[in-house]
């Protein structure tokens, strides 16, 4: 079986948001780290992970959100979810990711909440 994981990127004001659509697996894991090593946010800002059309995100997935949370951190910068879906916010909650990321309805929440903060 193929996986296939696509992606749109962006940059706004609070920092870059990666959009992420389809399966985050074992497959499909090195593109996605691969994308996310070019979208270092500046310090104070944030990256936006956008997770509304992820289909599918394993345990190597979830270990990508982490790492992409750390070279955030290491940017002094932060990273945010966006737009989880049901199936991925129950592993988050069983995982205790939940307690790891900041988690926002949309991207554009996430930019508001950022500026509310950098203000």
């Amino acid at each position: 079986m193929t996986r296939h994981l696509t992606h749109r990127t962006r940059i706004t004001p609070a920092g870059p948001v990666l959009e992420l659509i389809g399966e985050l697996d074992h497959h499909t894991a090195p593109e996605a780290r691969a994308v996310l090593a070019g979208l270092t946010p500046s310090t104070g800002q944030q990256l936006v992970l956008d997770l509304g059309d992820l289909a599918f995100c394993d345990s190597t997935g979830l270990t990508v959100l982490i790492t992409a949370r750390n070279h955030a951190l290491a940017a002094n910068a932060t990273v945010v979810l966006a737009a989880v879906p049901a199936h991925l916010s129950r592993i988050f909650r069983i995982v205790g990711l939940n307690q790891v990321f900041a988690i926002h309805r949309t991207a554009q929440d996430a930019e508001t909440a950022w500026h509310a903060v950098s203000d």
